[in-house]
């Protein structure tokens, strides 16, 4: 399956399907700041935000990624997983200047299948084979609460719709 987004209105396909609500989060292996593997049950019984996105180079991605770790502060029993393809040197060096401790950076540098599997992979355009931008919503069961694929690789995700999953 194949859906089309647009980065400053010129389009690009992304490869897969999102997982829906009531799918079951596919597992992944992506790289921590460690340089260690971290799997989906590294976070086995929490509820879990994935912000998935581009590159923290880009002042969208910058903003969600802080965004999404203030917003989870005030969370209890929840895993903010915020995944791109940046090299996870720039995810800790990221993270420390900003002064963000509420989430756990992961980088698909070793293996492209986790956008594969999680339907975020930009099959073409100008940043092909980087993440689309996009928010997954789970339960402490791994059960997807909501999902949102952002049409416009600009443009920041519906973080009210994303955080109102976790309380309903």
């Amino acid at each position: 399956m194949t859906q089309s987004i647009t980065l400053r209105g010129t389009p690009a396909n992304v490869a897969g399907a999102l997982p829906a609500p009531g799918d079951r989060l596919p597992d992944f292996t992506l790289t921590g700041t460690d340089l260690g593997d971290r799997h989906l049950a590294d976070f086995a019984g929490q509820r879990k935000i994935l912000n998935i996105f581009p590159s923290l180079d880009t002042p969208t991605c910058a903003l969600s990624v802080k965004r999404f770790n203030a917003d989870v502060e005030a969370l209890d029993n929840v895993a903010l997983l915020q995944v791109s393809a940046d090299l996870p040197f720039a995810h800790s060096r990221f993270c420390s200047a900003e002064g963000l401790s509420n989430g756990v950076t992961l980088s698909m540098m070793r293996d492209k299948s986790f956008a594969e599997d999680y339907g975020v992979l930009m099959a073409d355009g100008p940043m092909a084979g980087l993440c689309a931008r996009a928010v997954v919503v789970a339960d402490a069961d791994d059960r997807v609460l909501h999902s949102e694929l952002v049409g416009e690789i600009s443009d920041e995700p519906d973080y009210a719709a994303a955080l109102a999953a976790l309380a309903g």
